[in-house]
């Protein structure tokens, strides 16, 4: 098989490579990057033309004879299920199964959520997530769970910069935040996986790249 993965970021192109040759075996990898897109859907002018842009590269995957998409960015998660259908493949959610894993803890445990993200533009999609799989898990008790959000104020402008100590340290700031009022923290971009390996809370922290490999193995049967 050959999946084509769909990236905002170059930062994140070396974890998914490490990842999928773990887990997909020998299937082929395709990576396709527009990595003006998290910026533009905070331009008014530019915001309309990104459904546009994901179904051209969901397109160009397919002409590359692409099985399946994987949208690696939480930013774009929410465009899926009409990429899709313009593209005519499968085009799957990299933080599906992260947001999974959150609404089963919580559920659990009773507990909140807490959200932490670099942009405005992630986490609102990412709590949309996290309240669509919370309300498929738990009809009555899901959509009443707490969910807070919190911003890792100049974290994406050092990441941006190339600096990745203080994107990491400010990510591991707003975790430890996050941590004592919640039962387990989602980590909304793909991103901050290695903020989070610095940190050490009592809950569970949770990122995308990880999960999401995992569960695209299962639901295409690749490795």
């Amino acid at each position: 098989m050959r999946i084509a993965l769909l990236h905002t970021g170059a930062v994140v192109i070396a974890t998914f490579a490490e990842l999928t040759k773990e887990h997909w075996g020998s299937t082929e990898v395709l990576n396709l990057l527009d990595d003006k897109i998290v910026a533009d859907l905070r331009r008014p002018d530019l915001a309309p033309s990104v459904p546009r842009r994901l179904v051209s590269l969901a397109g160009a995957a397919a002409a590359a004879g692409a099985d399946a998409v994987v949208l690696t960015c939480s930013s774009i998660s929410g465009f899926a299920a009409e990429t899709a259908a313009a593209a005519g493949l499968p085009v799957l959610r990299i933080d599906e199964a992260m947001a999974d894993e959150a609404a089963r803890i919580s559920r659990d445990t009773g507990g909140a959520i807490a959200v932490v993200a670099t942009l405005s533009t992630t986490l609102t999609p990412t709590v949309a997530l996290l309240r669509e799989r919370l309300a498929l898990s738990d009809p009555e008790a899901g959509p009443r769970t707490r969910v807070d959000e919190l911003l890792a104020d100049g974290a994406f402008e050092a990441i941006v910069a190339g600096d990745r100590a203080t994107h990491d340290a400010l990510v591991g700031d707003a975790v430890r935040r996050a941590a004592r009022t919640a039962q387990v923290v989602v980590l909304a971009q793909a991103s901050m996986v290695s903020a989070a390996d610095g940190v050490e809370v009592d809950v569970p922290v949770l990122s995308s790249p990880g999960l999401g490999v995992r569960r695209v193995a299962s639901l295409l049967g690749l490795g």
